[in-house]
């Protein structure tokens, strides 16, 4: 609107921005309509994050079940570069705001973005199975358009650190149990087996759901999109980073690259050369 009424341009002012999630009048905010000295003491914080990003406060099971997948992530060690990262950001004389934003600008979809690309996948299977659709047959007819497409790397599935990832069974069976109770029907717990077992038929050895996997289990039984799962990943990563920024910080060091002096780094270029007195014109 160019111009207008004043009553016209305050009435654009407020609808500029337009939000289900909070109202904050003077000296009350409420979350999703829940006044928030009610939620304070009352839920976890968990249970606030399915609040904010779901609509209203989950069930028991619902917030077990997501606050587990959360747990699982929150840290792979230093020789993850997200974590490396804010490590060698906190030596270089950065606050702790600095070093957790640039590790966490590197969860992009190589590095953070594979639990986010399995429950596409997932989904894909569940739209291809239909209601009475055959579920091997689902997942084959997914992967072959993955193939065609070009896309030989199945995300969620193996892992260069772990045979058998040590979070996957535990998962697993919490999210068998949720189905065992009806909490959640299985059916993408379902998907993930299927898939494990087609990308692992005719190999010497399977191809193990990992912690993307299995992740993406949960949250496509929880009803999550995508992009949210890949949030929630961040979120939790989030705390990994946070604590060894601050470790980091706690043990001090200068400007600490990625590997040690006494290592070096590999040189592939030409051999040591004088430059030319004279050069071509």
């Amino acid at each position: 609107m160019t111009g207008g009424t004043p009553e016209e341009l305050v009435d654009e002012a407020r609808r500029w921005w337009q939000t289900e999630i909070i109202e904050v009048r003077p000296g009350e905010i409420d979350l999703r309509g829940y006044p928030v000295q009610e939620l304070i003491g009352n839920v976890s914080f968990v249970d606030a994050i399915w609040l904010m990003l779901r609509g209203d406060l989950p069930t028991r099971a619902q917030s077990a079940l997501f606050e587990a997948a959360l747990v699982s992530s929150v840290d792979h060690g230093p020789q993850a570069p997200s974590i490396a990262i804010a490590r060698m950001a906190m030596t270089c004389g950065a606050r702790i705001n600095n070093a957790m934003a640039s590790a966490i600008n590197v969860l992009d979809d190589v590095h953070g973005g594979p639990g986010q690309q399995c429950m596409e996948l997932y989904y894909a299977v569940d739209a291809e199975l239909g209601d009475d659709g055959d579920l091997a047959s689902a997942v084959r007819t997914v992967l072959q358009r993955r193939r065609d497409a070009g896309e030989r790397y199945v995300p969620g599935f193996g892992h260069r650190w772990h045979p058998l990832d040590p979070r996957t069974p535990r998962l697993l069976a919490l999210v068998d149990a949720a189905s065992a109770s009806d909490d959640v029907d299985g059916r993408f717990a379902a998907i993930g087996r299927a898939v494990e077992d087609a990308i692992s038929e005719g190999r010497p050895q399977r191809i193990p759901m990992n912690v993307d996997g299995v992740t993406a289990v949960i949250y496509c039984e929880l009803g999550l999109t995508p992009e949210l799962g890949r949030g929630v990943f961040i979120l939790s990563r989030s705390v990994g980073i946070l604590a060894h920024a601050n470790e980091q910080l706690l043990q001090g060091g200068r400007i600490k690259g990625p590997t040690p002096k006494s290592i070096g780094y590999t040189y592939t270029g030409p051999a040591r050369r004088s430059v030319p007195l004279e050069r071509e014109q």
